[in-house]
């Protein structure tokens, strides 16, 4: 082509660009739906919307500030941000401001009046042309390029803020030095970067960090090793999301893409730290969360600042010490701790201090260690003389600590009434107000205890009347009267001090006591007053009610001051769990097991079925199955038990339950139903057969994950291998294929393959038949990726 035709051309698509553009403007009176051309700005009210109509740009203001940001927000009833441009340099009317893309090619946002130039996209690229346009596209990218030849030449993906969308990257450019990472918000208010960060190990290795200030490290997820993070092993059985890692001599970096395009799912570094799996549900209307790391919140590093204590059971987690005040009161009403907390009084030095004592507290770090110092009153005498030492503790040696405390961390209750025992300098007044604080405080809760003693009572008498009319109903089942309000010293002297630990419970451990008049008893007791009124709550209001010879009976309670305990039957043999698993212990014979199996799931079925409100229990596990003197099974602990109304079958919480347990529903955020408790008690059917983990390994099980080893089996129709070799091939295999069956059945990856109770009651009991069932997605899935690597099956949940 000579050199008059090119340049002819040129002129040709110059004026196609300058006569697409006019139309363009003249069809819009303001901007096209998705795009901005040159010379077009928005203002006030008016937005862009992504073609299909996901996302949307404009001016937003925060929560109920008055300051103004360019955002792009998920185009749905309730905004959630996912991209800030000024996050650093708001303004302060979005009217008399104006996002435009300017005649060099870059947008920009100024104010209209004085054309100051806010923020501005700061291509270093050639943007001057006609041709250059700005679109919102479906994946939340807002992107600048050459409207001719389709070049990307900015766009916000490489510049993400406090949410990694699909499709966008994490990592770094070893050429240009490019750094992808997230960084929250500093509150709800106030999207400026805050001191948390998510990017990728600095070092090269193909794994994500959770940092504070870029350089204290909380949290990693282990190397990824194709398919999943090291320290995310559930990943595995998780396919929300398709990760992609790519690590070359020019980059090492991440992204990802959600398999269900259908889906409004994101995941969003917080501003306290935690990054979370959010999800919009269009029955709730907003974003729901359903998973965050790290999995306790109280390890994000200084999540409550200088002098806060985090306690992760209880809501909001930071608290600040005796004698110390929120640093910015309003800051810790938005929920941001991270400024901590400061002295009511300052010390004075010497003498004039004392100590407040933090009793199972973990220790912060960096201790200075006194080892020629022997004794605990050394300790304290040696703190008390260094004016700079601001807390100290003796574990076998003395340590103490001088500057801020951060990380102070509760640790529940425990054994020993020294463990983890930590000393804060306070000024004397202080602990001497203390006194007269507490006992102001006692006698508000003795007013409030008295009006919640009243309000007991009348529960009580309507629950005696009830009982009393319905007790020959009750009492094939073992129920003799009503709901107790127990005196706190009764029990306390009937459990010898809480001397006798039992075990653990969701928030609460368990301890064994004796009654005079009616035999052995055991006692729960809610660990922390706020975390345990509402676990209180939900126990008393979910079992006081419910009555049948496999639940656990509730006796009564007492509820007096701070003090939450929940008094039931003592069953003798303990737990499933320790029946089961222990070392040493005689195996359960066949019948047996099948007996427990059997009552487990007649309890279940009452608790879906039977109850005015379905209960979905949401904890079902070998340690929550107690036993009686008969091997009768009780299901116990109801702390996470969720109600659900009868015109309702379906509810969306946040993720409850135990790690290898879970239905799959629970990690992909679907909504909730009974199905989630039928999906653990087949993971527990598994063991009671095979008496070991499912996630053992056993050379005969040729270290397959032991529920797919079943259902491998079971296709083969050889399930007596997979019982437990304890009992040398002694068991009914009619019945054992159809426990394997069964168990196979309820962990069917969709809930609608999965039995109810009700049926699966009826197929433990011979009622209905049970065919073989095919091996679940998930599982197949794992034959399919672990056949690549020479048959080594195991995997862990």
């Amino acid at each position: 082509m000579s050199a008059r035709r090119r340049q002819m051309a040129q002129l040709l698509a110059l004026c196609l660009s300058e006569f697409f553009l006019l139309f363009t403007f003249s069809a819009h009176t303001g901007v096209a739906d998705d795009s901005l051309f040159r010379g077009q700005s928005l203002s006030g009210g008016q937005t862009m919307v992504s073609k299909a109509g996901k996302f949307e740009l404009g001016f937003f203001a925060p929560g109920i500030s008055s300051k103004y940001y360019i955002g792009i927000w998920y185009k749905v009833s309730k905004k959630t941000v996912v991209w800030v441009a000024n996050r650093e340099k708001p303004v302060a009317s979005a009217s008399s401001s104006e996002l435009t893309l300017a005649e060099d090619g870059n947008l920009v946002l100024r104010l209209k009046d004085s054309k100051n130039q806010i923020w501005s996209s700061n291509s270093s690229g050639s943007l001057a042309s006609n041709s250059t346009v700005a679109v919102l596209l479906d994946d939340g990218n807002l992107v600048l390029k050459d409207n001719i030849t389709s070049d990307t030449l900015w766009q916000s993906f490489d510049h993400p803020t406090n949410t990694w969308l699909p499709g966008a990257k994490l990592g770094f450019n070893k050429l240009t030095g490019q750094d992808w990472f997230l960084s929250s918000w500093r509150n709800p208010e106030d999207p400026s970067p805050g001191m948390f960060t998510q990017e990728m190990d600095p070092n090269g290795t193909g794994q994500l960090y959770l940092l504070r200030d870029r350089r204290h490290r909380y949290w990693a997820s282990g190397v990824w090793t194709g398919e999943m993070f090291t320290a995310i092993p559930e990943m595995k059985l998780n396919h929300l999301f398709d990760f992609s890692h790519v690590s070359n001599v020019n980059v090492n970096e991440f992204s990802y893409r959600v398999l269900n395009t259908s889906e409004t799912d994101n995941l969003m570094l917080d501003f306290t730290g935690e990054m979370k799996r959010q999800k919009w549900d269009d029955e709730a209307k907003e974003m729901l969360q359903f998973c965050s790391l790290p999995w306790d919140p109280c390890d994000v590093d200084s999540r409550c600042g200088p002098f806060g204590s985090c306690d992760n059971f209880t809501s909001p987690p930071c608290h600040c010490l005796q004698g110390f005040n929120p640093r910015s009161r309003n800051e810790w009403a938005l929920g941001d701790y991270t400024g901590g907390c400061v002295r009511r009084t300052p010390l004075r030095c010497g003498e004039r201090d004392g100590f407040l004592e933090l009793p199972n507290t973990q220790l912060p770090a960096s201790p200075v260690r006194m080892s020629t110092i022997g004794g605990r009153e050394e300790c304290r005498i040696a703190c008390l003389r260094n004016c700079s030492c601001t807390a100290y503790a003796f574990h076998s040696n003395c340590s103490i600590w001088q500057g801020d405390l951060v990380n102070l961390k509760y640790l529940g209750s425990s054994n020993g009434a020294e463990s983890g025992a930590i000393y804060v300098r306070v000024d004397a007044s202080e602990l001497a107000d203390n006194d007269h604080k507490n006992r102001k405080k006692t006698a508000t809760i003795v007013v409030g205890a008295l009006s919640g003693v009243a309000a007991i009572a009348v529960v009580v008498l309507l629950l005696a009347l009830r009982y009393r009319k319905g007790a020959t109903v009750g009492a094939s089942e073992g129920v003799k009267g009503p709901l107790i309000a127990f005196d706190y010293k009764l029990i306390r002297k009937a459990t010898k001090g809480f001397s006798e630990k039992l075990g653990r419970g969701s928030f609460g451990s368990v301890f064994k006591g004796e009654l005079p008049d009616s035999g052995a008893i055991a006692v729960k007791r809610l660990e922390s007053v706020r975390q345990g009124e509402k676990q209180f709550r939900m126990e008393v209001s979910t079992i006081g009610t419910i009555h049948h010879v496999n639940l656990v009976r509730l006796r009564g309670f007492c509820c007096e001051g701070d003090k939450r305990l929940l008094v039931y039957d003592y069953m003798p043999m303990g737990s499933l769990e320790s029946v089961l698993f222990a070392d040493g212990r005689e195996a359960l014979d066949w019948k047996k097991r099948y007996g427990i199996a059997l009552g487990i799931a007649r309890g279940l079925a009452y608790l879906h079925e039977k109850c005015r409100e379905c209960i979905m229990h949401c904890d079902i596990k070998p340690e929550n199955i107690l036993l009686d003197m008969d091997m009768c099974p009780k299901i116990a602990d109801f702390g996470m038990a969720k109600l659900l109304g009868r015109e309702f079958s379906r509810v969306l919480t946040t993720v409850r339950g135990t790690i290898g347990y879970l239905a799959p529903e629970w990690i992909t955020g679907s909504a909730i139903t009974p199905k989630a408790d039928v999906y653990s008690f087949g993971l527990m059917l598994h063991e009671i057969v095979s008496g070991s983990r499912n996630t053992e390994t056993r050379e005969e099980w040729n270290r397959f994950y032991f529920p797919l080893w079943a259902a491998i089996k079971l296709q083969e129709g050889d399930t007596l291998c997979l019982l437990d070799p304890r009992l040398k091939g002694k068991a009914d295999e009619e019945e054992l294929s159809r426990v394997c069956r069964i168990a196979c059945w309820c962990i069917q990856d969709l809930e609608c393959s999965r039995p109810s109770m009700g049926d699966v009651v009826q197929q433990l009991e011979g009622v209905l038949d049970v065919s073989i069932p095919p091996i679940p997605a998930l599982l197949k899935k794992l034959v399919a990726d672990e056949s690549a690597e020479n048959n080594h099956y195991y995997t862990t949940i």
